[in-house]
């Protein structure tokens, strides 16, 4: 990343190398980071990135909004609906990718 930037992970833990991010972030390269998710979860009490100054930490649920439960059950029934109609199904894990 370009020297200065801030890096936000809202999307899985394993797309960002902790270690270069701390290093990153102590040189200075990296101005802050915005983190929602871990390499490990939860992050392990004893990662220096609790402790840094430039780092603000989430509980998982960064992509919460106010709306959220609202679009839950919408794609619920939009689901329910394409099921009973034998149509494919939106939103559909792939257990191989991991999302």
């Amino acid at each position: 990343m370009k020297k200065g930037a801030i890096l936000i992970n809202v999307a899985r833990g394993a797309v960002v190398d902790e270690r270069a991010l701390v290093e990153a972030l102590k040189s200075g390269h990296l101005a802050g980071a915005g983190l929602d998710v871990f390499e490990e979860e939860p992050l392990p009490p004893d990662s220096p990135l609790w402790h840094m100054p430039n780092v603000v930490i989430t509980p998982h649920v960064g992509g919460l909004g106010e709306r959220t439960e609202q679009r839950v059950f919408e794609r619920f029934l939009e689901n329910l609906q394409r099921f009973l109609a034998g149509e494919p199904l939106v939103g559909v894990v792939d257990k191989e990718a991991g999302y």
